[in-house]
């Protein structure tokens, strides 16, 4: 299936304080970045890339258009995805990570703006984030090729256009193929029951003149 990358802006990463996430260095725990479409929108969301830089979980947020008349709301279609196995080791801190619609909880049509959710609670690192950030749409459909069902039946608009004079009618090739086929079993059988009564009575005549002699 085709994709096709979709521009977005990147707006500035905003640090939230929750709890005891933050450490004695006044760390963030969590990060939130939004993402904006200004060229297009609303799109159809199919995958997003990105290379983690040490973010153990990813929370994904979406505002969808509904209809003309009432506001575009906000639904989390991604919640608390691992990206680090153990956040106390560097398993899995800096891979590149694809995500596809149908790993999301919600339908991801009608996307306005995309909102990331970054959240680290081990405090042995000092900084984690995404980048490479890459938002991808469905891209156009390959034509489908249509085939006759069967080449001697074939349906009125895939008529073939007529061959030139001496070559044969491909509405007639199948059912000639398979007249020659039954012929040809035919012939064999017959040959072989022809032979096999020609040795019978060879046997009988060679019997026959044993016991002349």
């Amino acid at each position: 299936m085709s994709r096709v990358s979709v521009p977005c802006h990147l707006k500035s990463t905003v640090a939230l304080q929750v709890g005891d996430v933050r450490t004695s260095q006044g760390r963030p725990g969590v990060l939130v970045i939004d993402v904006t479409f200004p060229s297009l929108a609303p799109f159809e969301l199919q995958e997003i890339t990105f290379k983690n830089y040490y973010t153990a979980f990813l929370s994904i947020r979406v505002r969808q258009h509904t209809s003309t008349h009432s506001p575009a709301k906000w639904v989390t279609c991604l919640r608390d995805y691992c990206l680090m196995p153990d956040p106390h080791s560097e398993e899995g801190a800096q891979e590149y990570i694809s995500l596809f619609k149908h790993q999301m909880l919600c339908d991801m049509t009608r996307v306005l703006e995309l909102r990331l959710i970054l959240r680290q609670p081990s405090p042995l690192w000092l900084s984690f984030t995404v980048e490479e950030l890459q938002i991808y749409q469905q891209g156009p459909k390959s034509p489908s090729m249509t085939f006759p069902k069967w080449l001697s039946h074939p349906v009125p608009c895939e008529q073939p256009i007529p061959l030139p004079e001496g070559l044969p009618d491909p509405s007639r090739v199948s059912s000639e193929v398979q007249q020659m086929w039954a012929l040809t079993e035919m012939i064999r059988a017959s040959h072989t029951s022809t032979r096999i009564g020609r040795f019978d009575v060879d046997g009988c005549y060679d019997l026959n003149l044993l016991s002349y002699t």
